[in-house]
C-alpha cells in the first residue's frame, strides 16, 4: 500500500503532459478571465463598427447595442466622398511611409554596434537618457526651428525628425546587432567591405526580424498621430486623416453614422497589419530582449 501510495503522485501529476491538461480547472479559469477582459477592449470597436452602419434616427433608439438592426452600407460611400478623403489619405501615407525608412535606416546606422569607437557605451547611455525626457520639453524649441526654417504648414516637420533616429529603436536594433556573431564583420572585412558596407550588405539584411517590428510598431504611431499635424498644419491641402477627422466631426456636427464609417475607415489599415504581422512583432522584440 505504501508502495501504492507512493507511485500516486507521480501518476496524477506527470510533467510530460500539457499544461492545460495537467490544470485543466486553471485553465478555464484563466481563459474566463481573459474573455471578460477582451471584451472591455474590443467593446468600443465593435459599436462603432455597428453604429457606423445605423441611420441617424438609429442612433439613439439602439443605445449600447453592438448589433444594427439596419446596415446601411451607403455611410461608407458617403464618408469617403463628403470631404477630400483621398488627399488626406496620401498625406498620411506620405508622412507614415517615409519617416519609417528615415527611421529604420538612422536608428540601425546608429545602433551598429560592431564599430568599436571610443566610450561608444557612454554616447549609447546618453542616448537612452534622452527617453527620460518628456516630449513637451522638446516640442517648442523644435516649433521655433521649424517656424524659421519656413516649413510651417508643410509635410516636412512631420518627416524630417525621423531621419535624426529615436533612442528607443535605436536599443532594439542594438540589442539585436549585439546577439550577432563577430564572424560576420570579420568576413567582410577580408572581403574587402568598408564599416558601411558591411552594416548595408550584412547586418542589415540579417536584422529582418527587427526591422519588420519597429516598421510596424512606427506604422502604428505615424498613421494615428494627430499631435504632430495639428501643430504644424494650418491648411486643409496638409491635413491627414487623424486631422481632419477632428475637423470633420465639427463640420457635420450631429451626423454620429458617418463619423463612425470614416473612423472605421482610417482604422481598419491599422487593424490589418497588426492581425497580419502580430507574429514578427512579438518575434522581433522577443530576439531583441536578451542576449
Amino acid at each position: 500500500m505504501t508502495a501504492l501510495a507512493e507511485a500516486r503522485p507521480a501518476v496524477a501529476f506527470r510533467t510530460d503532459r500539457p499544461f492545460w491538461r495537467r490544470n485543466v480547472s486553471l485553465t478555464v479559469s484563466l481563459y474566463v478571465v481573459l474573455a471578460l477582459g477582451s471584451l472591455v477592449f474590443v467593446y468600443p470597436f465593435l459599436w462603432m463598427l455597428a453604429t457606423s452602419l445605423r441611420s441617424l434616427a438609429g442612433v439613439g433608439g439602439s443605445g449600447a447595442s453592438v448589433w444594427p438592426r439596419e446596415f446601411l452600407w451607403d455611410n461608407y460611400t458617403r464618408a469617403i466622398t463628403s470631404f477630400p478623403f483621398w488627399r488626406y489619405a496620401l498625406n498620411s501615407v506620405l508622412t507614415t511611409f517615409i519617416p519609417i525608412v528615415g527611421t529604420v535606416f538612422s536608428c540601425s546606422l546608429a545602433a551598429f554596434a560592431r564599430l568599436r569607437v571610443r566610450f561608444s557605451g557612454v554616447v549609447f547611455a546618453v542616448v537612452l537618457a534622452t527617453m527620460l525626457l518628456p516630449g513637451e520639453v522638446t516640442m517648442v524649441p523644435q516649433f521655433m526651428l521649424f517656424n524659421n526654417l519656413g516649413m510651417i504648414d508643410t509635410l516636412y516637420p512631420l518627416i524630417l525628425p525621423a531621419f535624426f533616429g529615436s533612442p528607443f529603436y535605436i536599443f532594439l536594433f542594438r540589442q539585436f546587432f549585439a546577439r550577432m556573431p563577430s564572424e560576420l564583420a570579420d568576413a567582410a572585412v577580408v572581403d574587402g567591405c568598408g564599416w558601411f558596407r558591411t552594416f548595408l550588405l550584412v547586418y542589415l539584411p540579417l536584422a529582418r526580424p527587427a526591422v519588420v517590428a519597429v516598421s510596424i510598431l512606427l506604422f502604428m504611431g505615424y498613421w494615428n498621430n494627430f499631435l504632430g499635424p495639428a501643430i504644424y498644419i494650418n491648411s486643409d491641402q496638409w491635413k491627414t486623416l487623424p486631422l481632419a477627422l477632428a475637423g470633420f466631426q465639427s463640420v457635420n456636427g450631429t451626423d454620429t453614422p458617418l463619423l463612425m464609417a470614416t473612423s472605421v475607415l482610417i482604422t481598419l489599415p491599422c487593424l490589418v497589419v497588426f492581425f497580419v504581422a502580430q507574429k514578427h512583432i512579438t518575434n522581433g522584440i522577443t530576439f531583441t530582449g536578451g542576449r
